[in-house]
């Protein structure tokens, strides 16, 4: 008789987004006639940039003829997208990072549950808390994380690095040694950054302590201030202890069409063997790449055009981030973030959980956030909210907050 894998049972509840959904999905029914404004989930409202529509019609165009039709795209992505990404988004940063090193895949979601699997089972993580679950979710499936304590929101098997008012959001050493060290900056839920100096520190301390970090960069497009390092190979000695993960949905809307890419360094090794070459056979045994048409539209961003069109669609974001930020704390309310990243992060009031934050702000200005418990225990007390809407509804929501004071 065939079994299941049970450390899926462990997990608890639904999945953070889906709860969420449920939730609007149920009030919605019941009130009809109330106009909801979504601040919730991580999607972008802007259309694709119009360099990337043309290449988009332009590559269905070539799909159309025998000369030009594409099939299976290659293991590790299209060389013409590798060879953009390792031009623009590392030399011209000061950075060498080799076409064979970058892995194009369909997005930073599936390599951030994904990469995991190169690492062996007994591999103790350390995340930030509070973080993106995927992080904590895709090790409790591999069977890392030991036990949940719901009592605690904690696993018994993973390293919790809190990142609270007092530490500025950005967690400290642990003083644990870890094997898998999770890192996102910008940080999503709390908008918080490092500066180059504090993550040459974590680079020296994996390499001591013979860990691997795995860095999410999906929110480096947003980074306003100049010591903030936009990739973790800025510091030396990061090709021998980090892999970093990238995403083209927050800086170019492609959350509908999916396209994303990982970095492991040549130099990245468990003894004699190369993580980069386990990563290869994963990536060409299961692939989650993206097809040609995408990844066509991808080589587009790094157009002139495509460069303009991508840091205008920024700006706007950053935009109602501030109008967030700006109006909120004007009108009484705790909050940080949304200098460096597209998310708000607020402390709740009147000593509300997070998840009673969350009914309370539906039912009484219809504005959807995501609960900051949701992303770990030390998010209890907090919300998230993105800028990710229309200039308009970021306007009439920041307003409709206000009036709850």
């Amino acid at each position: 008789m065939f079994k299941i894998n049970e450390n899926y049972l462990k997990l608890p509840g639904s999945y953070l987004f889906s709860t969420i959904g449920k939730k609007v999905r149920e009030f919605s029914e019941a009130n009809p006639d109330k106009k909801i404004i979504r601040l919730g989930i991580g999607d972008v409202t802007l259309p694709l940039a119009p360099s990337v529509i043309s290449a988009l019609h332009n590559a269905v165009d070539e799909m159309a003829e025998k000369a030009s039709f594409k099939g299976y795209a290659p293991d590790l992505g299209y060389e013409f997208l590798r060879q953009a990404i390792a031009e623009h988004d590392f030399k011209a940063r000061g950075v060498t990072v080799a076409v064979d090193e970058i892995f194009v895949s369909d997005g930073a979601k599936s390599d951030s549950g994904n990469i995991q699997e190169i690492f062996d089972v007994s591999s103790k993580i350390a995340v930030c808390d509070p973080v993106y679950p995927v992080y904590v979710d895709s090790n409790v499936m591999a069977g890392r994380t030991g036990d949940y304590i719901a009592e605690t929101g904690r696993w018994t098997n993973v390293i919790y690095m809190p990142c609270t008012k007092e530490n500025n959001f950005a967690p400290e050493l642990p003083k644990e040694t870890p094997d898998l060290i999770y890192l996102c900056f910008p940080n999503n839920p709390t908008g918080s950054t490092i500066t180059k100096d504090g993550l040459q520190k974590w680079v020296d301390y994996a390499n001591e302590a013979g860990a691997v970090i795995i860095y999410d960069a999906a929110y480096e497009a947003y980074i306003s201030e100049e010591n903030v390092p936009h990739t973790i190979y800025e510091c030396e000695g990061a090709k021998t202890c980090a892999i970093e993960i990238r995403s083209y949905s927050k800086n170019a809307g492609f959350t509908g069409t999916r396209l994303g890419y990982t970095v492991v360094p040549k130099e990245l090794k468990c003894g004699d063997v190369s993580l980069n070459s386990l990563w290869a056979r994963r990536h060409g045994t299961k692939f989650n790449g993206a097809p040609y048409i995408i990844q066509a539209a991808g080589a587009a961003i790094y157009t002139e055009a495509g460069r303009r069109e991508t840091k205008e669609q920024i700006a706007y974001y950053m935009n109602n981030a501030k109008i967030i930020r700006e109006g909120l704390k004007a009108a009484g309310y705790t909050v940080s973030g949304g200098v460096n990243a597209p998310y708000i992060w607020m402390e709740t009031p009147n000593g509300m959980t997070s998840w009673e934050f969350f009914d309370y702000l539906l039912e009484k200005a219809n504005v959807v956030g995501t609960p900051g418990s949701g992303f770990g225990p030390s998010g209890e007390g907090y919300f998230r909210l993105t800028s990710f809407g229309t200039y308009e509804s970021t306007l009439e929501a920041v307003e409709r907050i206000k009036k709850l004071k």
